[in-house]
């Protein structure tokens, strides 16, 4: 009896796997010209998007982007390489109107997890006022500190890694 229980769970949860649509840009490189299903068992069906609908299509907001900062070991200071990426942001964030920008911080495993929540929301917050201070909207601004509940490598205890140190920046 168990046994079917487990034939019917497994049937059931396979059918509950949803294809994948994927818009795909204009002959022009630019916008949506057609759009591709990807169905659970392989099989692909693309169909040209009708000239009517193609405005429509590109009237939709742009993918949401991400982007990681490194920050200086124990501190809000980035390091000298993030700055680019801030500017990408800058830029990213100038050209979507309405953009919403979340700014989540984390540190590496040294210190306690009380010190490494303080600092990483002191990370996040940091490269929250530098988009305000850009003139963004603080409203569409968010922030929040993970310490070092979600790294980027595993370590250890007290281990020291400068992958860890960073804000992850969402803007969508």
């Amino acid at each position: 009896m168990r046994q079917g229980g487990i034939i019917v769970g497994l049937l059931l949860t396979s059918a509950c796997a949803a294809p994948q649509t994927l818009l795909l840009p204009g002959e022009d490189g630019h916008g949506v010209g057609a759009l591709a299903v990807l169905e659970a068992d392989g099989q692909e069906q693309v169909k040209t998007i009708k000239p009517a609908y193609r405005q429509l299509m590109n009237g939709l907001p742009p993918p949401s982007r991400s982007y990681t900062l490194y920050f200086v070991d124990g501190a809000t200071n980035l390091v000298p390489e993030s700055r680019t990426v801030l500017d990408q942001i800058r830029a990213d964030v100038a050209v979507r109107p309405g953009a919403e920008v979340q700014v989540t911080g984390h540190t590496d495993t040294v210190g306690s997890e009380e010190a490494n929540d303080r600092l990483s929301l002191e990370r996040a917050k940091q490269v929250m006022s530098v988009l305000a201070a850009e003139g963004f909207s603080p409203d569409a601004l968010s922030a929040v500190g993970r310490g070092e509940r979600e790294p980027a490598v595993e370590t250890g205890d007290n281990v020291a890694n400068a992958q860890n140190r960073r804000v992850e920046v969402i803007v969508r």
